[in-house]
């Protein structure tokens, strides 16, 4: 049974900063790309970053490039990471991680094909 299971989420001050993890089982975690979406109250789904198998190519959504957001994976504890800096209020939104059996990144929730249940990132100002 494939599994992914956030944690990280929480309440900070416009600036701060926050980590996500995502810890998987059940699949060959090597083997997959690994994303973050983001959903914000009354809003679809958004693109927020990849991170291909071996962890050496990345692709950030426009809003969180240039080091504001950093993607990382352990694949020795079939772990996937975002550390999240200079939070800003429109970042709220609940942060799921999602895995893609595939060489290629995707921007597209579609092209996933497991998913964790989400954790809350409330960013007040």
């Amino acid at each position: 049974q494939v599994e992914l299971v956030e944690s990280g989420g929480g309440l900070v001050q416009a600036g701060g900063s926050l980590r996500l993890s995502c810890a998987t089982s059940g699949l060959p975690f090597i083997n997959y790309v690994m994303g973050w979406f983001r959903q914000a109250p009354g809003k679809e789904r958004e693109f927020v970053a990849a991170i291909n198998k071996s962890g050496v190519r990345k692709d950030y959504a426009d809003s969180v490039k240039g080091g504001r957001f950093i993607i990382s994976r352990d694949n020795t504890k079939n772990t996937v990471h975002m550390k999240m800096n200079s939070l800003k209020p429109e970042d709220t939104a609940v942060y799921y991680c999602a895995a893609r059996y595939s060489a290629d990144f995707s921007r597209r929730d579609d092209g996933y094909g497991y998913w964790g249940q989400g954790t809350k990132v409330t960013v007040s100002s």
